[in-house]
């Protein structure tokens, strides 16, 4: 392995550590109170706002350090005709599909909330975290079954 790979395999690992990590949080730990009106408007602004930053930056941290992991391991072949090769084409599906859940969500709950409200858009955006939460532990599986030696 060179530094380069290594590079990057660490940058895709530490993103999505971040991501992940971020998205979880914010579903579990800021949306239930935000729905009950137990968190200030400025502070859930702030807290989705920079879930909307670190999602767009992890997407291009991923695009280049995943381009380039995929360009140096995989072929065509070995992407769509072994378990590894679906392992890694279900995370891409994944992390496209969390991406928009994130994207969705906040902008539904930062749309509400410069009109005033705070329970009503928590409430509307709860089901996209949930979903975007939920997609994560997949793609937190599906990344460790990757990395296991042992499977496929």
């Amino acid at each position: 392995m060179s530094i380069l790979d290594a590079v990057m395999w660490s940058v895709h690992v530490g993103f999505a550590v971040l991501w992940t990590g971020s998205v979880l949080f914010v579903a579990l730990a800021v949306v239930p109170p935000a729905t009950r009106g137990d968190v200030g408007s400025d502070a859930l602004t702030a807290v989705v706002g920079r879930l909307r930053w670190i999602s767009r930056i992890a997407a291009l941290a991923f695009l280049g350090s995943g381009g380039h992991m995929a360009g140096t391991l995989y072929t065509v072949e070995s992407l769509t005709g072994t378990g590894r090769g679906h392992l890694v084409l279900t995370m891409l599906a994944l992390w496209f599909v969390i991406t928009g859940l994130v994207e969705v969500a906040s902008g539904k709950l930062l749309d509400g909330l410069e009109t005033g409200k705070l329970r009503e858009p928590a409430r509307d955006a709860k089901p996209f975290f949930y979903g975007a939460a939920g997609l994560s532990v997949g793609l937190i599986l599906t990344a460790g079954l990757l990395a296991s030696p042992s499977v496929l």
